[in-house]
């Protein structure tokens, strides 16, 4: 089942922005607060931006490394995750102009993407969100959270990934930085 997602910047929401960089490419308008809110007709419409994004089946994995993935990952809105990362990517028409087994070699065999990712399970949460399908201005919006004392596992995973030959195609990122308020 296909469940979509907005991601709203504005003035609104349960998570505060705390940092917003742009890797590169094109920033995102500043916001303040980060709601995040089924696809509906009900949009908060005083937000600065919204991005929208497919929860899907899994992509790139082979059948063994979705099950290290599900035995690994941990549920979202963990009560110790006070921290999170949206970070939006678009990648190059060439990565969209390889075929699916190219994509494949570039992510895993020679990125190793997943095995990358499976290293700071079960401490950082995921999940990954499909936009470009849906004319979105990024292809995948990527959804992190985290407890306080994971944040520099987090970091180094970026930093890991960032210095491989997949971020080579990658032709916009924002890291949205976000700590949830956790009320009166």
């Amino acid at each position: 089942m296909v469940c979509t997602i907005v991601f709203a910047g504005g003035d609104q929401g349960l998570w505060r922005v705390t940092n917003t960089a742009t890797v590169i490419g094109d920033p995102l308008p500043p916001a303040e607060r980060l709601a995040i809110v089924p696809f509906g007709p009900e949009i908060l419409s005083s937000s600065v931006w919204r991005l929208r994004g497919a929860v899907s089946n899994l992509r790139y994995t082979t059948r063994s490394e979705a099950a290290d993935l599900r035995a690994l990952q941990p549920p979202l809105h963990r009560s110790t995750a006070l921290r999170a990362a949206l970070i939006p990517i678009r990648k190059t028409q060439a990565w969209w102009d390889l075929a699916q087994d190219e994509r494949r070699g570039i992510f895993e065999e020679t990125s190793h993407h997943t095995a990358l990712g499976l290293g700071v399970l079960p401490a950082i949460a995921r999940r990954l969100h499909h936009s470009r399908d849906l004319g979105e201005p990024f292809d995948f919006l990527t959804w992190f959270e985290f407890a306080p004392e994971h944040e520099a596992s987090f970091d180094a995973l970026l930093d890991m990934l960032r210095a491989t030959h997949e971020w080579t195609y990658v032709a916009r990122e924002v890291d949205i930085r976000l700590t949830r308020d956790m009320g009166p």
